[in-house]
């Protein structure tokens, strides 16, 4: 009898650990927390956006988003900030759930997706048979401070042919949104709105074009 109680306890002590491991597992979402000791980096996601306003016909294409290329200072999960001209640091008080390039391929391929105008979007990483791909360069991607403060969104965008790798199209895209201030949340919130702002008009862009 005592033994089955011991045992009993000692499973109740095994549950609670495992539910406080799920929990302290848990995060990546806006404003979650990840990182481990007393002091865990408070971790941003970014939107994808769902209302695109008037949108031309369906195209027909199959794209394909290749992940966007980056400086590497802004090939990371830290949050650039510019103090002053010509000078860059890292937020210490904020992170992105993932490194840049890839979560700006995921939400970008969700805003084509949200928006309903592309027969079909993948990444190339998924191999598919495109008849496009969509190929990004991140030009600036972070808060200003010495001018607003505001965060700075600007990526260059190419419409490549799958086939012979032709350029169909290119553009640059740029939104300018001013930031509550320059700390991790202030700071996210204005660059997830220049983003989506610029992801607006990427699909506007893209589908008039293939």
């Amino acid at each position: 009898m005592l033994r089955a109680k011991a045992a009993g306890a000692a499973k109740a002590v095994l549950c609670v650990a495992l539910a406080f491991s799920v929990s302290a597992c848990s995060g990546g979402v806006l404003g979650g927390l990840i990182g481990t000791g007393s002091n865990p980096t408070p971790t941003f996601d970014l939107s994808a956006p769902t209302n695109f306003g008037t949108l031309p016909p369906r195209a027909r294409g199959l794209l394909a988003v290749e992940q966007p290329t980056a400086l590497q200072i802004l090939d990371t999960e830290k949050i650039v900030i510019s103090p002053n001209p010509g000078e860059v640091a890292y937020l210490s008080d904020a992170q992105w759930v993932d490194r840049l390039p890839k979560l700006m391929q995921a939400r970008i391929v969700q805003s084509f997706e949200n928006s309903t105008r592309i027969r079909a979007v993948a990444k190339t990483q998924d191999r598919v048979s495109a008849d496009y791909v969509l190929v990004i360069d991140v030009r600036q991607f972070g808060i200003v401070a010495y001018d607003g403060p505001q965060a700075v969104v600007e990526l260059s965008v190419k419409i490549v042919y799958q086939r012979g790798g032709r350029i169909a199209a290119g553009t640059v895209l740029t939104s300018r949104v001013a930031a509550g201030g320059t700390s991790g949340q202030a700071a996210t919130l204005a660059l997830d709105q220049a983003f989506s702002d610029v992801l607006v008009q990427m699909v506007k862009w893209t589908s008039r074009r293939i």
